[in-house]
Order: C-alpha cells, then structure tokens, then sequence
C-alpha cells in the first residue's frame, strides 16, 4: 500500500525529535536547581511533562481517529517547537515547568499515532514497523545526549534548546509535506467515529485488560530504570556519573535494537510468546542488576532493557491487532495513557519502598512481572 515511505518518513521525523530531546532533558533539571535550589522542583520537571503527557494521550488518540493522524502529528511536533523555544527563553523555574508541559502534550500523539499509522499501513508486518519506528525513537534518545554535552562543552550551554525547536519544526514539515493521508478503513469508505465507550470497552475486556496490566507495568520499569534505578547503582554499587551514563545508553540501545529483530519474528510466530519471553528476560536481568557486583552491571541491564523492548513490540502490535481501523489511535492512545500511569507510579513506588528495606521494592516490582507473564502465558491474553 505505502511501499517504505511513510515508514521512512515516520522514522525520520521521530528521530530528529528524540535527539532533540535527548539534548536538552539532561539540561533541565540543571537549570531548575540553579533557579530554585530545589529538589522538589527538580522532580517536577519529570512529573510536569508525565501529567500532561498521561492527560493528552486518549484526547489525541480520539481526535485522530476523527481528524486524522496526520494533523495532529503535526500539531504534536509544533508544540514541541514552541516548548524549545519556551525553554531558550524562560528565565524563572515557572517558564521552564509551563515548557515541559507543552511538551508533554505535544510528544503524546508523537508516540502514539506513529505506531497507529504504521499498523493502518503496514498490516501484515506491523510488528516489524512499528519496531522500526520505536527504534528510530531510541536512537535518537541515545544521540542526542552526547551531541547536547559537546555543544555544552563549547560554552553554548542555550543552543541545544534552538536546535531542539529546529529539529522539531523540520518534523513539522516533514510531515506535512511528505507523509501521505491513509484512510482509516482499508478501502477508504466512511467508519464508526470513537467514543469513550469504545476506549471502556478496551479497559473492560479481559484479554485487553490483562494485556494493558501489563502495558502499565513496562511503563512502570521504563519510569524506574530511567530515575530512581540510577540512584540505586550509585548508592548500593558505587556507579559514577560516567558509569550511569552508560547504563542509560545501554538501556536506550536495549530497548531499541530489541524491537528492530522481536517485531518482524512476531509478525511470523504470534505475539504472546514474546511478550512473556519479554518479561521473563527483564525479570532476569533486573534480578541480576540488583544482585551481582557491579561488574555485571551493563550486562544485567541490558538483558532486562532487551526483554522490556520485545515486550513493548510485542504488545503495542497485538493491541492493534484487534482493533478495528477506525479505532487505531484511540487504542495507541489507550496504550500510552496505560504506560504512562505505569511510568508516573512506578518510581513513586520505589521510592516510598525502598526506605522500609533495601530492595523491598524492586522486588515487588519483580513480583507483579512474574505475576503479568503467568497470566499472559495461561490465560493467552491478546490471543496467540
């Protein structure tokens, strides 16, 4: 139908953006602290942008299955652009959080409705395309840091903030101008609008149910590995700030190159083997992290990053298999509002554990993994 374009057009825009991104969200927090002296307020750069992205997601997903995706990609993408500008701007801690919620808003349907077109586009290899495209966005997470250090380095500490704006405005473009309109049912005639009910309808389902249980719970380790865990290395094993570079690099690459060879195997044998072989994996390597010397610590990781992309491939696809056309921003929406819960009360959880007794709460994290694979495995949530 589409031949590669819209794939390549998808995977291009979104990596720009995530290398724009990968360069100033280091930055932020350092900004924030040298305004306020705050810790809290520091916390507040990640909670801002996960409120307004948790509160955006189903709205976005709704309105694309009524407007198309394709506008609101756009909308997405200028939105990022102007929070870019927010921040090169902002002089006061307010102007930096009201930037990051403008963000939040605005990567929402980027995310989402990337996975969506691609499964509308691509419906014999979705799995495959959308592993792609969540790749693209992880290369461009692991990027951008680097390039943000070295323009900070040279003393142009404000720059990687117009850049982020520019590299969001080239998205702009590149989806207005070369993203092709794809219908939302396969032959092009009129479908069902979205309603609420429909989204209830995912949540009340029981294989849908138990498939975003676990959804949520990725979102919960995404959140986890990316903040708290970190600190965790830095206390329990003695990581530096150059190791914990690393470990986010690692996870970035885990995540992502996992789901370039999990998509198109799931294509071909069925999802819910790797979504449970994907959890076990994580469950393995965050044992491992958490237990062995720190020597094993980028292994570790990046065994349980490699099985938490397998599982997000796995089951962003099968969610999209059984949903209708017309209904597959709502239900990619629907994916994210699940993943972002996870993400905001993941590290809550950690943190208001971890003080009663060490390790306490990664292991009741670790819990709930084994407890969603058992499910999956038996109960086959989301088919075969």
């Amino acid at each position: 139908m589409a031949g590669n374009r819209i794939l390549i057009v998808l995977s291009a825009a979104a990596t720009l953006l995530m290398i724009g991104v990968g360069m100033i969200v280091p930055l932020l927090p350092q900004r924030i602290h040298a305004e306020t002296g705050s810790l809290h307020s520091v916390g507040l750069v990640a909670s801002v942008f996960a409120v307004a992205y948790l509160l955006a997601q189903l709205p976005a997903g709704m309105l694309a299955d009524r407007l198309g995706a394709k506008p609101m990609l756009v909308a997405g993408y200028g939105l990022c652009a102007v929070s870019g500008v927010g921040f090169f701007m902002a002089d006061r801690a307010t102007g930096i959080l009201a930037g990051r919620a403008v963000q939040g808003l605005g990567e929402a349907p980027i995310w989402a409705l990337g996975p969506a077109l691609l499964s509308i586009a691509y419906p014999a290899a979705r799995g495959r395309a959308i592993g792609i495209y969540n790749a693209a966005i992880h290369l461009g997470l692991m990027t951008g840091p680097m390039l943000g250090l070295l323009l900070v380095d040279t003393g142009r500490s404000q720059t990687p903030f117009l850049v982020f704006a520019t590299v969001c405005l080239l998205g702009a473009v590149a989806i207005a101008s070369l993203l092709p309109r794809i219908p939302a049912t396969a032959d092009g005639t009129h479908a069902a609008k979205p309603s609420m009910r429909a989204v209830l309808g995912l949540f009340l389902h029981g294989p849908s149910r138990i498939l975003l249980t676990g959804i949520g719970l990725y979102g919960a380790c995404y959140g986890v590995f990316i903040s708290v865990l970190p600190i965790t290395m830095a206390t329990m094993k003695g990581a530096g700030s150059r190791e914990i570079a690393y470990l986010f690099v690692v996870f970035y690459a885990g995540v992502g190159l996992s789901q370039l060879v999990a998509g198109p195997l799931s294509d071909r044998y069925g999802r819910t083997g790797f979504m449970t072989g994907g959890l076990i994996l994580a469950i393995i390597g965050l044992s491992a992290l958490l237990s062995l010397p720190a020597s094993f610590a980028y292994p570790a990781l990046a065994l349980a990053s490699l099985g938490l992309g397998v599982f997000c491939v796995a089951s962003l696809a099968r969610l999209n298999d059984v949903t209708p056309h017309h209904l597959k921003g709502t239900v990619s929406g629907t994916y994210y509002f699940a993943w972002a819960i996870g993400y905001v009360l993941g590290p809550m959880m950690i943190g208001l554990v971890e003080p009663m007794a060490a390790g306490l709460g990664y292991g009741l994290l670790t819990i709930a993994l084994a407890a969603q694979a058992l499910m999956l495995a038996t109960r086959r949530a989301g088919g075969r």
